[in-house]
């Protein structure tokens, strides 16, 4: 489980939560389900049903994992929302669309009842649309077999779950009812689900896209019920251009008969004429395949009578909590280490390192380059941002029609609005030239301009032969005024039409509208009457070709319209001719139509530049800028040339001192031209290219942010050094940012989702490739080990791979990488390192330089001190640390370095505490012994040189000291040890030495080691004593307790108490060992009769005569420590003067 991420809420429903999520080490987004385990049967009976079936048109189930309070269900991923969604949000959907749906529906339905299962429960909330609009079935909770009785199902996994107590049968009919609105009228009055109650629901389906609502609707279940038993469905509603087909008509009649007999069967249903044939390909015979069937019945009945089978993977065992996931942008609530699977919510997992080739890679990036902001377009006519419309008016007393409203119009019966057409036609197109019939004729374009902005009246229109009589008044009308309004009907007609027919010439309006203007030129105003509704028609026809819905050879535009555009954006025009002829190039570049070929000329990105840089209109501006980024996603050659023409640099820093919308065009476009190759080794070498777009990490804008990740995405996959340079710029900082971003509302969450899969495809890459750094690292050492004087080859070698070691360290410190990188093959490779690093093995100080050297030893201890401050990561892998780290780093605590030989010393010593403390080693301690690989590994190589280590100077015995203070906690076999070699006399050296520093940490960790000592049954305490413990412990007892009994100096009280504390326990194991001894001898002496054996106790009576000075110590400290509180210091005192009292 923990192989998943969380992302952002992307659904509720009732008892159910769905996540966006990742799979771990991948760019593979899944959808994943969070259920209450009231749900457990019906989740059951879906992973019963859908585990094994692979189908385009159905949603794969994965996998599913069980909590101590949910079931997690992990299934495809389909970005498009649900059918549901979609309906409400177009009200009602062309019946084309609602073919191309109801194809996927049926491809998918057929299948589903082709393995033998019954879908029950069929609703435009369970159909998904994935990204490109493929439906998928989704929701089997209530589906089953042919023939089966689901309540059986629901009951046994119900006694299952409840031990055996059966629930309610009212309960369990409702939970098996469904949606009553898409419920057959044989299943209402109680008959079984069947393939033609599916059938029906499918019936409902097509109806409820077509009209926005399903076929029954009533606000009670009992008058719902009525209507579908024994009424017709409401009508089909349809507008006058979205005339419903007969075929679809009695397609619906046929799906929704309310006998099931009449129902067409699946044979009748794939051979419809409303289908077109596409199903000739689809198999017709297979849904009466008995053996399919039965070999379906025979695995659910498998399944149903081991219901074990059926258990999710649970991660409850072992005290699991639900922090099971990878929680993004948040901390886990829970804290708790369980199993070394979760740590502050994050989860270890080694990467699937052959999840993505470069060739996967590369078109991930190409998907992410444009967006959809990038190429969203605005009017070209009577856009405000260009020029000022002077709003149209009409007489209507001189309008010789009635001024009907675009509503009104919608309204007419078809009769009426033919004769209305025919009247605006007759008035437009008449020849009359009297200044009454001029006037009369202009006033009826006026009005049509107000109507048109309808889209359907729009549609309606430009496919009549109201479009031929307009195209004849621009060519042919005497009056410019006229000519005008005819030109702007036109391109408003082509701004909101919504469909174009095939015999519409709009050709040759485009070669009318080109050639006056070319014959005008000079005419700047009729320019700007004339460009922008030729900019509409270009775009019109540009948009259709692209998406393919016209055949291509009906709008061969004339390459005189290009010509006419390049000459209106060239210098010396007018701004406002400037800007609609860019607003044009803008348009038509944003679609995928050939179309925009015609602009790709040698001169088209140096022009489009000009204007961007030299105007002052800062909408001109973006619009220039923003027809450059469109036309390089067809062509990035023509940045190039600008690029060629203004220099690097130029670019460069309009990009870094641009507004929001200049830099989301520019970085677009630098951004294609490295997915494309051209000038990319120029641009990858370029170090104020990544400067300026680390700096854009800063941009309040998420797209920008998002899209300069990417930028430096390509350039770090072509030039790997840049991740240096990045690093050094604080790239993890702004990745740990972006990736901890709260979730975002409606408006920001696409741009969100963009900066998230931008960042995820960044991460991957860098994951990937830190072990190919530490590889090359690696090899180039080990290419120089032993040798004097390495070759020039190799020196190069070292100077390209060592530099990269800080790379390592800034990934291991960051909690986005981290936990993605410290694997069990990382630590392997660092302890190789480690060991290569040190300056004795690898002569590396002649072709790097000495300092090169040392940077590089003092960055590898760094990564591992890194890793120690997460305990869970060195927990997790404490076997391959100490195999593979201690050692070298115990060789480095006898380096010549200082402070190699500190940092190792303080390494070496917090690492072993949090091996020897954590539980992981608890269930060893009692079993420890002098073959345990950590205190052979010490014994072998450490301790034999510890006390030069001890006497050397500050502050390295501190931390050989701390070293000793875990150790000796940790093993009596160490203490013995410690004993062997002789180490107590140079501990007393350290302490006389730092005796005038009583409070500092060497003196503090030495008592701690002699406490270690003395509270060991198996210490040698007669040696201690002939080492001079009494001697030590008396003087460091009566100068804590005079620090600690100062009234006047209180600055230090706490560390004085603490040694105080100390000290005091270390002189009660001595009184209790001399107490014992002096017991054991009397009773010996009483049941011999001999005096022999009290010689032993007397000298060590003699030995501790020292410790009788301490009584008055005592009593003063038990007198102190009432007066201020300290129990702790009482407690000690007082049990001390009870042993002397008794002794």
């Amino acid at each position: 489980m923990e192989n998943f991420i969380l992302y952002e809420e992307i659904g509720r429903g009732s008892n159910t939560v769905v996540y966006k999520g990742r799979r771990k080490g991948t760019i593979n987004f899944v959808a994943i389900l969070c259920t209450d385990k009231c749900k457990r049967a019906e989740m059951t009976n879906w992973v019963r049903l859908t585990h094994a079936i692979k189908h385009k048109n159905i949603v794969v189930f994965h996998e599913w994992y069980e909590t101590s309070n949910h079931l997690w269900l992990v299934v495809e991923l389909c970005t498009g929302g649900s059918l549901e969604m979609v309906i409400a949000q177009d009200e009602h959907l062309p019946e084309d669309v609602v073919r191309q749906f109801g194809i996927d529906l049926v491809t998918g339905f057929h299948h589903i009842h082709d393995l033998g299962i019954i879908f029950c429960d069929l609703t435009p909330g369970k159909i998904l649309l994935e990204g490109p609009g493929t439906l998928k079935f989704s929701n089997f909770c209530l589906a089953r077999a042919k023939g089966e009785k689901l309540e059986d199902f629901f009951a046994l996994i119900g006694s299952e779950e409840q031990g055996g107590e059966s629930g309610e049968n009212t309960s369990l009919k409702s939970k098996l009812r469904g949606s009553m609105a898409y419920s057959a009228p044989e299943v209402i009055k109680g008959s079984d689900f069947s393939i033609a109650s599916d059938l029906w629901s499918l019936g409902c389906l097509l109806y409820e896209m077509f009209t926005g609502r399903p076929p029954f609707f009533a606000e009670s279940i009992t008058e719902l019920a009525e209507q579908i038993l024994h009424q017709d469905p409401f009508p089909l509603k349809w507008s006058a251009f979205l005339k419903p087909s007969s075929d679809f008509i009695n397609l619906l009649d046929s799906l929704l008969q309310k006998d099931p007999q009449k129902r067409l069967t699946w044979e009748e249903l794939l051979q419809h004429p409303f289908w077109r044939d596409a199903f000739i390909q689809l198999p017709r015979e297979s849904i009466s395949n008995q053996d399919t069937n039965s070999r379906l019945v025979q695995i659910l009945f498998s399944l149903t009578e081991n219901p074990e089978e059926l258990r999710p993977k649970s991660v409850v065992d072992g005290g699991a909590n639900e922090s099971i996931f990878l929680l993004r942008y948040e901390k886990s609530a829970i804290n708790t280490f369980v199993g070394f699977k979760c740590l502050e919510g994050q989860c270890f997992n080694a990467l699937d390192k052959n999840m993505y080739c470069s060739q996967d890679m590369e078109s991930k990036v190409k998907e992410l380059i444009y967006t959809e902001s990038d190429l969203i377009v605005t009017p070209i006519i009577d856009n405000p941002k260009i020029v000022k419309q002077v709003p149209v008016k009409f007489d209507m007393k001189n309008l010789h029609i009635p001024a009907h409203s675009a509503e009104k119009l919608l309204m007419l019966k078809e009769t009426e609005w033919n004769d209305f057409l025919e009247q605006v036609c007759q008035l437009t197109g008449s020849s009359e030239k009297t200044t009454g019939a001029a006037r009369v004729k202009l006033n009826l374009l006026c009005y049509l301009c107000t109507v048109v902005a309808n889209k359907e009246v729009a549609t309606r229109l430009i496919n009549s032969q109201l479009f031929l009589v307009l195209i004849q008044q621009l060519r042919i009308a005497p009056n410019w005024d006229i000519r005008a309004r005819a030109a702007r009907i036109i391109g408003l007609l082509a701004l909101h039409t919504t469909e174009l027919k095939e015999n519409v010439p709009v050709t040759e309006a485009v070669a009318i509208l080109t050639e006056l203007i070319r014959e005008n030129f000079r005419n700047s105003k009729l320019k700007q009457c004339l460009l922008p509704t030729l900019g509409e028609l270009l775009y019109l026809v540009a948009n259709l070709g692209g998406k393919n819905e016209h055949p291509r050879e009906c709008w061969v535009l004339p390459s005189a319209a290009y010509t006419v555009l390049m000459r209106c954006l060239r210098e010396g025009e007018e701004r406002v001719v400037n800007h609609m002829a860019a607003k044009i190039v803008e348009n038509v570049c944003s679609t995928s139509s050939l179309h925009a070929q015609g602009f790709i000329t040698g001169e088209i990105g140096p022009i489009l530049w000009y204007l961007f840089m030299h105007s002052t209109i800062d909408s001109l501006r973006i619009t220039a800028i923003s027809a450059l980024c469109k036309i390089t996603h067809h062509s990035p050659s023509v940045f190039q040339s600008v690029i060629e023409k203004v220099g690097l640099t130029a670019v460069i820093h309009s990009l870094a001192t641009g507004i929001c919308k200049v830099q989301q065009y520019m970085i677009t476009m630098f951004s294609a031209m490295l997915s494309s190759g051209i000038h990319l080794q120029r641009l990858i070498q370029e170090k104020d290219l990544l400067t300026t777009i680390i700096r854009l990490f800063e941009s309040p804008s998420t797209l920008i942010r998002a899209k300069a990740f990417l930028v430096l995405l390509q350039v770090l996959i072509n030039n790997k050094e840049m991740l240096l340079l990045s690093c050094q710029a604080r790239l993890v900082m702004y990745i740990e940012r972006d990736s901890r971003k709260p979730t975002p509302g409606k408006e920001q969450k696409s741009s969100s989702e963009y900066l998230s899969k931008c960042l995820d495809l960044l991460i991957y890459y860098i994951v990937q490739q830190l072990p190919e750094i530490l590889g090359d690292i690696l090899s180039a050492l080990a290419s120089v080990s032993g040798r004097k004087h390495p070759s020039t080859i190799q020196a190069k070698q070292l100077k390209g791979c060592l530099p990269m070691m800080p790379v390592v360290l800034h990934l291991v410190t960051s909690q986005v990488f981290r936990p993605q990188i410290v694997t069990e093959e990382f630590i392997c490779s660092y302890g190789s390192l480690l060991f290569s690093s040190d300056g004795k093995e690898i002569n590396c100080f002649s072709p790097t330089g000495q300092t090169a050297s040392e940077e590089l030893v003092k960055t590898t201890l760094s990564i591992f001190e890194a890793i120690i401050q997460h305990p869970v990561l060195l927990i997790h892998y404490h076997s391959t640390v100490m195999d593979y780290v201690l050692p070298p780093l115990v060789s480095l605590v006898f380096s010549q370095n200082v402070e190699w030989r500190l940092f190792s010393l303080r390494l070496l010593s917090e690492t072993t505490s949090l091996l020897v403390s954590h539980e992981v080693m608890t269930e060893e301690r009692e079993k420890l012994n002098t073959s345990s690989k950590l205190l052979c590994l010490f014994r072998d190589s450490l301790l034999p040189q510890f006390e030069h280590i001890l006497m050397a100077p500050d502050p390295v015995p501190v931390y050989a000291l701390k070293l000793l203070v875990t150790l000796t906690e940790y093993s009596p076999a160490f203490i013995s040890l410690v004993q062997e070699i002789h180490l107590i006399p140079t501990i007393f050296q350290v302490i006389l030495e730092h005796q005038t520093t009583l409070l500092g940490n060497t003196i503090q960790t030495a008592v701690a080691i002699l406490n270690n000592l003395v509270s060991c049954k198996k210490t040698n305490m007669a040696l201690l004593y002939e080492q001079g413990l009494v001697h030590h412990i008396c003087n460091l007892l009566i100068e804590t307790a005079a620090l600690c009994l100062d009234a006047d100096d209180k600055s230090n009280i706490k560390t004085a108490n603490a040694l105080l504390l100390s000290l005091l326990d270390i002189l009660h194991h001595m009184l209790l060992y001399t107490a014992n001894i002096v017991r054991l001898t009397l009773q010996v002496q009483s049941k011999s009769g001999t005096g022999g054996e009290t010689q032993t106790a007397e000298d060590l009576l003699l030995i501790n005569k020292p410790i009788t000075d301490l009584i008055s110590i005592l009593i003063q400290l038990v007198r102190a420590s009432l007066f201020v509180n300290l129990l702790e210091i009482f407690k000690f005192s007082f049990t001390n003067l009870s042993i002397f009292r008794f002794s």
